[in-house]
C-alpha cells in the first residue's frame, strides 16, 4: 500500500496535518522533563526510538511496504539522525537540568530553522513579508517564554543541547518533508525508525543495565507518550503537511509550540496564567497566521 501523492494544491490540508503535528510535539518538553526525573536520560532518548521503531515494524509488516533504494536510504539515515536519534537524545539530556519552559525558550528558534532548511533543500524562495513575520514570531515566542518563566538565567550547558537539537530537527524535518513526496510521510518516518534501531536498541539496552529502571505511574505514563505520540503517530500528520507544503509555510505553526508548552505546563504542573501569557499568545498566534499565508515560491 502507497500512500498517494501530496496534492500541491491543497495548502490548506498541508497546514491542518502541520497543525496536528504540532499539536502533538507541544507535549514533548514538558512530559521529556517529567520522564527523566526518575528515568536515565538515555534510556528515554534511546527507548522512545525503539517502542516506536517497533510500531514501525509492525506497521511496515501488516502493510507489506517494498524496502526503500539507493539514495532514499542515504536520505533516511539524515531523517533518523536528525529525529529519530539527535533530538530526542539532546533534549533528554537538556531537560535534566533545564525547565521545559526554558527549553520551548530555545526550541523557539526551530520555525525559523526548519524554514532555512526547506529553502536549501527544497528551492522554496519565501517571500520577505514571510521573512519579516517569521522572525518576529521567533521574537514574539522567546519573548513570551521568557516573560512568563520570570525571564533568562544566561546560557547554559543545556541550551547548547538545545541548539544543537533545533539544528538536527530542522535538517531532519526538511529531508523528511521531501522524502514523503516519494515515499509517503507514513512510510518514511517508519523506515527511518527501522533503520535507526541497530544504534538506538543497543544504547537503551546499556542505559537499562547502567541505572536501574524504576519509575512510577506518571514517568512510565511520558515515556509511552513520547514513543508512541512524539516518535512515532505525530509524524505521521508532520511529515504529511511538510510534504503537502509548501514547508516553509507549515513549519511556521511551530511558532505556536511554545504557547502550547506552556499551557500544558499550566494545567498539567500548576504555573501560574496572567494577562501577558495571553498578550503574547495572540500575538504569537497573529504573527503565524501572517507567515503561513504569506508567498511562497518553488
Amino acid at each position: 500500500m502507497v500512500l498517494s501523492p501530496a496534492n500541491p494544491s491543497s495548502p490548506a490540508r498541508g497546514l491542518l496535518f502541520g497543525a496536528i503535528g504540532v499539536l502533538a510535539f507541544s507535549f514533548t518538553l514538558p512530559f521529556t522533563r517529567v520522564a527523566v526525573e526518575t528515568l536515565d536520560p538515555l534510556f528515554v532518548g534511546a527507548g522512545r526510538a525503539v517502542v516506536a521503531g517497533l510500531l514501525a515494524i509492525a506497521v511496515l509488516a501488516i502493510t507489506r511496504q517494498r524496502f526503500p533504494r539507493g539514495m532514499q536510504i542515504v536520505r533516511l539515515l539524515v531523517i533518523a539522525a536528525g529525529v529519530i536519534a539527535g533530538f530526542p537524545l539532546l533534549t533528554s539530556f537538556a531537560m535534566q537540568t533545564a525547565p521545559a519552559s526554558h527549553g520551548a525558550v530555545v526550541i523557539g528558534v526551530l520555525p525559523a530553522a526548519t524554514a532555512l532548511a526547506a529553502v536549501i533543500r527544497a528551492k522554496e524562495r519565501p517571500s520577505r513579508l514571510f521573512w519579516v513575520t517569521s522572525v518576529a514570531g521567533v521574537i514574539a515566542a522567546i519573548a513570551f517564554v521568557a516573560i512568563s518563566a520570570g525571564g533568562l538565567a544566561g546560557i547554559h550547558a543545556s541550551d547548547l543541547l538545545l541548539l544543537g537539537a533545533v539544528a538536527l530537527a530542522a535538517i531532519g524535518y526538511a529531508e523528511g518533508g521531501m522524502l514523503s513526496r516519494e515515499l509517503g510521510s507514513w512510510q518514511t518516518i517508519c523506515w527511518a525508525l527501522v533503520l535507526a534501531l541497530p544504534v538506538m536498541l543497543p544504547l537503551t539496552i546499556v542505559s537499562a543495565t547502567s541505572h536501574p529502571v524504576h519509575a512510577g505511574p506518571a514517568g512510565w505514563l511520558a515515556f509511552a507518550y513520547l514513543g508512541v505520540i512524539s516518535m512515532f503517530l505525530g509524524f505521521f500528520a508532520w511529515y504529511r503537511g511538510l510534504a503537502i507544503g509548501p514547508m516553509a509555510n507549515v513549519s511556521q505553526i511551530q511558532l505556536v509550540q511554545p504557547l502550547l508548552t506552556f499551557a500544558w505546563a499550566v494545567l498539567l504542573f500548576g504555573e501560574n496564567l496572567d494577562w501577558r501569557v495571553l498578550v503574547g499568545g495572540i500575538a504569537i498566534i497573529a504573527l503565524a497566521a501572517t507567515a503561513v499565508r504569506a508567498r511562497v515560491r518553488t
